[in-house]
């Protein structure tokens, strides 16, 4: 494919601009049409971006013939039905972590896939960010081999706001939505299968309906072992940090940054073609597109995380 790739994008929340603002750094794509739930916000969002057409419906979106590609961020709740919709309708898609919210949703998104040719990929960012790239590439060149990973998923959320401070229309989760990014990055570092997996959560919010605080731990097939804490009760430092323990080194990933076991800085400028692990999804995306081939991070390749998911949600509700 050589001709510009016109895209649709819904949610233009907090996530949904992290990818306008990637994009916009990429050459031959074009966003020409953007959904969200709320009109008049996203009228202001399109102008801000140039977007020509604006609508509240998907389906408004698919049935223009001019698109060639979808990226959903929309609700949890929405992701494998909307994935499901954009591939009967012959567009490839990227839909923004997680995949689905229950194994079956999950398993209908990839069979369908499969069956469509198209690209379907799932935005696990941690395998794009600068920091969790050089980790693999040192791993991939023999010189680092995962021992243990200890991760740290923190957020004050005890009201459902979103990363901008405003109200969600919809419930966050911490196994469906935050554990999968390491699940999946763990066995991805480790080359190894997950072997085992178990998992503990505190009380339920009242109103949320949602537990707060959860510990999960998992063993890959190679022996290596991750120990992960999630909180939505943590009154900062927020975010999401990554301590690989290694045979020959310690590393600390914090987002796009990373740091050896003493704290010092490690350059990773030079990882890839950009510092923003969104714009390099996006990236991988539509390179996939243009050379006809499975791109880093397609939902079959991700899927095992949702296997892996779906079994420690048994364990909880047991």
């Amino acid at each position: 494919m050589s001709k510009t790739i016109k895209v649709a994008l819904a949610g233009a929340g907090a996530f949904g601009i992290k990818h306008l603002d990637g994009v916009k750094n990429i050459e031959g794509v074009e966003v020409v049409s953007l959904v969200s739930r709320e009109l008049e916000k996203t009228k202001e969002v399109a102008a801000k971006y140039g977007i020509g057409h604006v609508t509240t419906h998907l389906d408004d979106s698919l049935a223009l013939k001019e698109v060639d590609a979808v990226i959903l961020c929309t609700p949890t709740q929405m992701h494998a039905e909307q994935t499901l919709a954009c591939l009967k309708a012959g567009k490839h898609v990227q839909v923004e972590i997680p995949l689905a919210d229950t194994l079956k949703g999950a398993n209908d998104v990839v069979a369908m896939a499969k069956s469509s040719g198209l690209v379907a990929m799932c935005g696990h960012t941690r395998r794009f960010n600068p920091s969790h790239q050089y980790v693999h590439k040192q791993i991939q060149a023999g010189k680092f081999n995962i021992q243990q990973m200890d991760v740290q998923t923190y957020f004050f959320r005890r009201t459902n706001m979103n990363a901008l401070g405003q109200a969600r229309s919809w419930t966050d989760h911490l196994l469906w939505h935050h554990a999968a990014h390491t699940v999946d990055l763990f066995a991805y570092q480790a080359s190894s299968p997950i072997v085992k997996a178990n998992a503990i959560q505190g009380p339920i919010h009242p109103t949320l309906g949602i537990a707060m605080d959860m510990s999960i731990q998992l063993k890959a097939a190679n022996g290596a072992i991750c120990t992960l804490s999630l909180s939505f009760n943590n009154d900062g430092p927020l975010g999401t940090f990554f301590r690989y323990i290694g045979d020959s080194a310690t590393y600390i990933a914090r987002y796009d940054d990373l740091f050896n076991g003493k704290d010092e800085k490690i350059d990773v400028s030079q990882v890839d073609v950009s510092m923003n692990g969104i714009e390099l999804q996006d990236r991988e995306f539509f390179a996939a597109i243009k050379e006809g081939r499975e791109p880093n991070s397609s939902v079959a390749q991700v899927f095992n995380c949702y296997q892996v998911l779906h079994d420690l949600e048994q364990q909880l509700n047991a």
